[in-house]
């Protein structure tokens, strides 16, 4: 049963007035409940976390080598491209907040989930970059319980990008599988 002190949003003269005295708050209104500088902090680490994985699927896209390396090449060069996105996705989000996307490479390492981690076979480059996804994956859901009904704008933004990073797992599951034996 509704809470018969709180109105119903569709108050449309009220919608009107809040918007109008807030304009200067862009997204951010008062009807987010949740932690706005904590969200962006959290979003900035997310951004690291994909520019890492951009760059480790990228620099894995160009130095595997070996009979079998075209398809894995390929397939690193994919999920390059979709980290990317997500990349941008986050860092649009951080600016919505009120924030600036922090691209500064100084910063990537220490804010990143993942590690640059490279390896000299590929082998060894499909394992590293199956524990950068696995580490997304519990992060990213980790994430989505904290921003649950506080920010849903924020918390399906991450469920999006998690379902990306749990077929990314799955594909480097299956790739390290074929190339292990």
């Amino acid at each position: 049963m509704a809470d018969a002190a709180q109105p119903f949003l569709s108050d449309v003269t009220t919608l009107r007035e809040r918007a109008r005295k807030h304009v200067a708050d862009g997204a951010v209104s008062s009807s987010y409940v949740g932690d706005v500088a904590a969200a962006i902090d959290i979003l900035q680490a997310v951004l690291a976390t994909e520019i890492v994985c951009v760059l480790r699927y990228t620099q894995h896209s160009i130095v595997a080598n070996g009979l079998a390396s075209e398809g894995v090449k390929a397939e690193f060069a994919a999920h390059a491209s979709e980290e990317q996105g997500h990349a941008m996705l986050v860092a649009q989000r951080i600016s919505q907040l009120g924030g600036t996307p922090d691209f500064n490479p100084e910063n990537l390492a220490t804010r990143s989930a993942a590690q640059y981690a490279t390896a000299p076979d590929l082998v060894g480059m499909i394992t590293e970059n199956l524990i950068a996804e696995r580490i997304a994956v519990d992060h990213y859901r980790e994430l989505a319980r904290y921003f649950a009904d506080n920010d849903p704008t924020t918390r399906r933004m991450i469920e999006q990008i998690l379902a990306v990073e749990e077929e990314h797992a799955t594909d480097m599951a299956d790739l390290l599988a074929r190339h292990r034996t």
